[in-house]
């Protein structure tokens, strides 16, 4: 399992031009499901995701979590994040997971999530061609996988 972590200020994904979540303040989060990934995977990043202390403190330090600030979640799967493009010019997508399985493990993700925080849990639509804006934080970007 992949995530691509941006800290953002706001934040929406859009399927046919509407609006299906959006953020303010909070984690934009790109989820990539591998081969093999397990629902026991998903619990260990999603703790990871909401403990990880990537917003500033008073001094300006990087130690608070999205639970600290109040911040909210914007979780959008994406299979390309297990894009292997060293051969060819066309990338293939062996490692991601099949759809089916997908689907199922980001659901429960997206649960765990729910579950384990107060806070909001928007989503993008798995399968869909989404169009996501977002206001970046910093930049900050993190990659975190299991």
């Amino acid at each position: 399992m992949k995530f691509v972590i941006q800290r953002v200020h706001k934040s929406a994904v859009l399927v046919h031009g509407q609006t299906i979540g959006a953020i303010e303040k909070g984690l934009l989060v790109l989820v990539g499901i591998q081969r093999g990934d397990t629902k026991e995977d998903a619990r260990w990043m999603s703790r990871k995701v909401l403990d990880m202390r990537i917003f500033e403190d008073a001094d300006g330090k990087m130690n608070r979590s999205v639970r600290d600030v109040n911040g909210a979640l914007l979780l959008v799967p994406n299979f390309t994040l297990y894009a292997d493009a060293s051969k060819g010019n066309r990338p293939g997508f062996s490692e991601a997971e099949k759809p089916t399985k997908a689907r199922k493990l980001y659901r429960t993700l997206v649960q765990q999530l729910t579950e384990r925080t107060k806070l909001t849990v928007e989503t993008g639509e798995f399968g869909a061609d989404m169009d996501v804006s977002l206001v970046n934080d910093g930049p900050v970007t993190i990659i975190l996988e299991k």
